[in-house]
């Protein structure tokens, strides 16, 4: 049953944990977002929602790119495409395992269901790294309006990922968009600029965008 309503951000414990259950409906997903919330399940059969005290966010002002990377870029070593392969991405950032702390297996049968339905809606976005036709990295996430959320990254190449985040950028600076959401502040996107900010700060931020 899709749900009506959520419990304030406030009433999340020190981790972040809002609520557990309910379903991932099209309808479902997006209110949560709405309102400061993400589902990320603790198995395959547990769906909870975290709404985490401080939230990673990076700010395209302070958007950073290393020389190596650059170096890469120039080199043109890889192309980057939107959209062409939503489940491949989807798929293959399920099956990361190299994520320090963090393993892939939140990415659910159902988070996969879910997400991929949101992007035939037109909610959902992939940036995609290619090497001679093949798919090598990219990452995926929700876009409501001028609020963008990056869900999952994955490489196979090195460089590869970190390229489609420089794609995602240049999508969002084409659509007036000045920031977005992390969620959580990783060695990866805080190799980017991304910092934590009090959720008090992210509530009013996410108003502004949506």
């Amino acid at each position: 049953m899709v749900i009506k309503q959520f419990p304030p951000v406030e009433d999340a414990d020190e981790h972040g944990l809002l609520a557990v259950g309910g379903d991932l409906d099209p309808q479902s997903i997006l209110l949560a977002y709405q309102n400061g919330i993400f589902p990320w399940p603790l198995d395959e059969e547990t769906l909870a929602w975290f709404a985490p005290p401080e939230r990673a966010v990076i700010f395209l002002d302070d958007f950073h790119v290393s020389r190596t990377l650059k170096r890469v870029l120039s080199r043109k070593i890889f192309t980057t495409r939107r959209d062409h392969d939503f489940e491949g991405v989807i798929l293959r950032c399920a099956e990361m395992q190299n994520r320090g702390e963090q393993d892939g297996t939140w990415i659910t049968h159902q988070i996969i269901k879910a997400y991929t339905h949101l992007h035939t809606l037109g909610f959902t976005h992939s940036f995609e790294s290619y090497v001679e036709g093949e798919l090598v990295g990219g990452l995926y996430g929700i876009q409501l309006g001028k609020f963008f959320a990056a869900e999952s990254s994955f490489f196979r190449v090195s460089d590869a990922s970190k390229v489609a985040m420089c794609a995602l950028v240049e999508y969002l600076r084409s659509q007036n968009i000045s920031w977005f959401d992390c969620q959580v502040l990783t060695p990866f996107s805080e190799s980017f600029g991304a910092r934590d900010i009090p959720r008090t700060d992210y509530m009013r931020l996410l108003a502004d965008a949506l």
